[in-house]
């Protein structure tokens, strides 16, 4: 087909604005591989690229979408030929590449990691990046020798993406694991992922001291700022931390003594641009260590006409769990 549907968005004098159209196939960037898209998801990300909240999107007009799944449809790389099944995660795509939220698409093929055996291209995006990102924060956090003997591990945001497949991952990896959300309403839903103990987000809110309780082996923080302050300076001797959210703010407004006094440590956790070892890796551990079950009670299902809606729901933190979009 010369013509698909995707979500464009498109610079306007005001601001942006984004819409399903009919784009044409010539209009697609450059690149190696060209897949027929399947499934993609809804990140916070792809939240704020659609309702221009943050300048996520660099150049218009823009397919937005930072994850996909789908079938090869043409290769030039050596790697891929027509018929397999692939992912892609982050990469730029939906910010300066064309991105997910359309019928094809065209990408490097050093950008795809392969669908893991046993994996449903539906699941594959119910993880998303948000649950690949997860799985990174926990491999790093594997990294520093945090084990469940250690003790316990909090999550914040932990009714988001993020939040949902980390409980998850961490108790089906024998963790005792603290939930903190802002939505107390969803206790429920975080005991069913495998929470052991929720706590108000509004304990970790209040301006931290250089150093508080020990209370936490480590954590995983998907909100920045405040929280992680907080999160930092009640961190166990020897602790260790992987930040990969700022949904509260960009700031982090802490000293140095959980690092000096403490030996604690401040992982950054990047998704977009990771080495493709550390992808397959990722999604290896994913394939192995996400219970299934758990992960379709986490998983709502719509299609590509009510991204744009659930955009903004996303952003108003009214969405828990994963959403997956249905495209082909």
């Amino acid at each position: 087909m010369s013509t698909f549907k995707a979500i464009v968005i498109e610079k306007t004098d005001s601001g942006q604005k984004a819409g399903l159209t009919d784009f044409d196939e010539k209009n697609l960037m450059d690149g190696d591989v060209t897949v027929r898209v399947e499934w993609s998801t809804l990140n916070y990300k792809d939240g704020l690229a659609i309702t221009g909240k943050a300048p996520v999107v660099r150049r218009f007009p823009m397919i937005p979408g930072i994850d996909f799944v789908g079938t090869v449809e043409s290769s030039s790389h050596p790697a891929w030929r027509a018929g397999d099944k692939v992912i892609l995660n982050g990469w730029g795509c939906g910010e300066t590449h064309l991105g997910a939220y359309a019928q094809k698409a065209r990408v490097k093929g050093d950008w795809l990691v392969r669908l893991p055996a046993g994996m449903s291209a539906h699941e594959a995006m119910a993880i998303g990046t948000a649950g690949y990102t997860a799985m990174l924060a926990v491999l790093a956090l594997e990294r520093e020798g945090v084990t469940p003997q250690r003790g316990p591990v909090v999550v914040t945001g932990a009714a988001g993406g993020v939040g949902s497949v980390a409980i998850a991952i961490l108790s089906k990896c024998g963790f005792q694991v603290t939930a903190s959300t802002g939505r107390r309403e969803e206790a429920g839903y975080l005991q069913n992922l495998g929470a052991n103990e929720i706590i108000d987000r509004a304990e970790l809110a209040q301006p931290a001291k250089p150093l508080a309780k020990e209370r936490w082996a480590a954590g995983i923080d998907a909100v920045g700022s405040t929280t992680l302050a907080n999160v930092l300076s009640m961190i166990r001797y020897g602790g260790a931390v992987a930040a990969c959210g700022l949904a509260g703010g960009m700031d982090l407004p802490t000293s140095v003594a959980p690092f000096i006094l403490r030996s604690v440590s401040l992982i950054g956790i990047d998704s977009v641009m990771r080495p493709k070892q550390d992808r397959e890796r990722a999604w290896e551990r994913l394939a192995k260590d996400l219970d299934r079950g758990k992960l379709a009670d986490m998983t709502k299902e719509i299609g590509l006409g009510d991204v744009t809606d659930a955009a903004r729901e996303i952003i108003a933190g009214r969405v828990r769990g994963r959403i997956v979009v249905k495209i082909g």
